[in-house]
């Protein structure tokens, strides 16, 4: 007769306090999050990416410097609107940016725009007909790196 295996519980039905505690941070994270793009106008909700309280401050995740400019406007009314889930008052806001490191991890990758040959051409014969001598040196480095960029590509 063969014997049945032995019964596998799931990792997670196990009591495990640090598991909990980390579920808990995250959800915590998350009402925070909501609460401020609630207080935040409509065009500024999506620009708040991540929230989360460390002392008694209150850092907030963007992703440009621009939206971080925007979002320190209204420091005082994201102050207020969480102030019901923090057991202590929060008195510091600070906005954080994302780097471009971060987003190219996610696949987000820039190009450079090369100009046509006939465009490197324009500026390398222009730069010739240039008085000033120091101006016309920065001219012919760019047409000769433009060039050398382009027969890379």
């Amino acid at each position: 007769m063969p014997q049945k295996p032995p019964s596998f519980k799931v990792s997670l039905s196990f009591q495990n306090r640090t598991m909990a505690y980390f579920y808990n941070q995250i959800e915590q994270q998350q009402r925070i999050l909501q609460r401020v793009q609630t207080a935040l106008p409509d065009l500024l909700k999506k620009q708040a990416k991540h929230c989360l309280i460390k002392d008694k401050k209150l850092l907030i995740y963007t992703d440009s410097a621009a939206w971080a400019s925007q979002l320190r406007f209204y420091k005082s009314v994201i102050l207020a609107a969480i102030t019901p889930l923090t057991k202590t008052p929060v008195e510091i806001m600070q906005v954080k940016i994302i780097t471009a490191q971060t987003r190219s991890v996610l696949g987000v990758k820039r190009k450079a725009k090369i100009p046509s040959a006939e465009q490197i051409e324009v500026i390398r014969s222009h730069s010739l007909a240039v008085s000033d001598n120091q101006l016309k040196l920065a001219l012919l480095k760019l047409s000769a790196t433009l060039e050398r960029l382009s027969s890379e590509i």
